[in-house]
């Protein structure tokens, strides 16, 4: 989804906004894949805190591209990242839970 709507970014964003959006929206299950494959619940929830991290980065790069006028306000793409920020606070909560 996130490369579907960078697409549309100006061709001189190709090195900034698109690249940093789409770099962090990889960053997101990519973390939670090297946390899941740590020796610890403790290193588990740091990749998870990072995976958070770069979802708040998404966010926040997509609210620049709407208010850049480079997309329109995507109602799916927000609800699908809130809805990725609350998992990723629960499974968080419940690795701490374990520990």
């Amino acid at each position: 989804m996130i490369y579907e709507l960078t697409r549309v970014f100006p061709a001189e964003e190709k090195f900034g906004l698109i690249n940093q959006i789409r770099r962090a929206s990889v960053s997101i299950p990519s973390n939670i894949a090297e946390g899941a494959g740590r020796n610890s619940d403790k290193e588990f929830i740091q990749f998870i805190a990072i995976a958070t991290g770069s979802c708040y980065e998404v966010e926040t790069q997509l609210i620049i591209a709407i208010k850049l006028k480079y997309i329109e306000n995507d109602d799916d793409v927000f609800k699908l990242i809130e809805e990725i920020q609350k998992m990723l606070f629960t499974f968080s909560n419940k690795l701490k839970e374990k520990q």
